[in-house]
């Protein structure tokens, strides 16, 4: 084989192990999510849905004798199941009766503004993605209205939440159609619902690199405007129907990051507490603080209501990660978490499904193992929830 041909036979076998992974994770769905490849939320038990909705479960059970709400599903040994639109529902319903608004509804009044939190690193294994998806289906599960966004091009998030992005998304159908330059497409087009109420969907795959290359076009051609105002334009115009915005941005500073950034209400920085990985920060936040100098140089406000870092995959039996942990403690004080999420063979093993720990069934794991990954992400999430309430003035 001369030289000449390399490239070409290069770009073939390629192509070819693309298609055939791309035809095996199309199997693979197919196999896990029968008969129409739809992937369903798990139902809860009652002992889970008491707690999620934040009552007991006599008095869950109460309401179920009473035949208000829904009714559950109950098996053979008369355990009562319940569906993720049945919490929705009951919290409709109990919300209704509650002492004071936002017991059961916890999110936006009148007066509060949408929530944008963005979700950012740019070194790759910092668990990005898997802190997005949790986040969003977390606060979904708790009454939130959620809009998640996957602006990352792997699109990791988009294949959790059992959409394939080289089959599904052949003609379109990211966050690129409503923010390209040429005929933006009005952003309620491309969003998708999920099968968790309140929980809805802008898929991503790799068509949002057209972004970074169109960007520069426009700049040099005078016709970008203020480009990074693009995403935080699209969501105006849904911003009554949503409390919350969780954008899984990519892993590098490029011009959909910078633009999701100026978008963004909230920023949760994640991070792994490993040497490597906190001099890759180190670099991450000088050239972010670079960015938004020149940004902000061109009129735009780049003020957030919070900025956060997230200790992630963290072992607690670790002492090189406990002395980073400390040292970046020490150093940046309330602004990174009290939870960490810890590293678990839990969440790892979810994602062997395209599942999270929330939609994963507890039964497949060890009940220890199980209970020490959800009890971590239930803490990290509700740490975040509370930001959210205090941005809003509430707790």
């Amino acid at each position: 084989m001369d030289d000449q041909t390399k490239p070409d036979a290069l770009n073939a076998v390629i192509r070819s192990h693309s298609e055939q992974l791309a035809a095996q994770l199309h199997a693979q769905r197919e196999s896990l999510f029968p008969p129409d490849a739809a992937k369903q939320m798990r139902r809860f038990t009652s002992g889970e849905a008491a707690t999620l909705l934040g009552v007991n479960d006599s008095y869950l059970r109460k309401l179920h004798l009473d035949g208000k709400g829904p009714a559950p599903q109950m098996t053979p040994g008369n355990r009562r199941l319940y569906s993720a639109q049945d919490l929705h529902d009951l919290r409709v319903l109990l919300e209704k009766t509650a002492r004071k608004s936002g017991d059961y509804l916890p999110g936006r009044r009148e007066s509060d503004h949408l929530q944008v939190i963005g979700v950012m690193n740019f070194k790759g294994g910092s668990g990005k993605t898997t802190t997005s998806a949790h986040l969003a289906q977390h606060l979904a599960l708790h009454g939130y209205r959620v809009l998640a966004i996957d602006l990352d091009p792997q699109a990791s998030m988009t294949a959790l939440h059992g959409v394939q992005p080289e089959i599904d998304l052949a003609e379109g159908g990211t966050l690129f159609d409503a923010i390209r330059y040429d005929d933006p497409a009005p952003i309620r087009e491309v969003i998708r619902p999920t099968y968790i109420p309140g929980l809805d969907l802008i898929p991503g795959n790799l068509e949002l690199m057209e972004f970074e290359h169109d960007t520069p076009r426009a700049l040099a051609q005078g016709n970008a405007g203020l480009f990074f105002f693009r995403v935080r334009d699209a969501l105006a115009q849904v911003d009554a129907d949503y409390d919350v915005v969780v954008i899984d941005c990519p892993p590098q500073l490029g011009f959909l990051t910078m633009s999701a950034l100026s978008a963004a209400t909230g920023v949760l920085v994640t991070i792994h507490p490993e040497m490597l990985d906190v001099m890759s920060m180190s670099q991450f936040l000088r050239m972010t603080a670079d960015l938004m100098d020149v940004i902000a140089e061109s009129g735009a406000d780049m003020s957030h209501d919070w900025m956060r870092y997230l200790l992630t995959r963290y072992e607690a039996t670790d002492a090189p990660q406990n002395r980073i942990v400390a040292f970046l403690r020490t150093m940046y004080g309330e602004t990174v978490l009290n939870a960490p999420m810890l590293k678990s063979t839990a969440i790892s093993d979810a994602g062997l499904t395209k599942q999270t720990l929330y939609e994963v069934e507890r039964s497949a794991f060890t009940r220890s193992t199980y209970d020490r990954a959800r009890e971590s992400l239930d803490a990290v999430n509700d740490e975040i929830a509370e930001l959210i309430q205090k941005t809003w003035g509430r707790r």
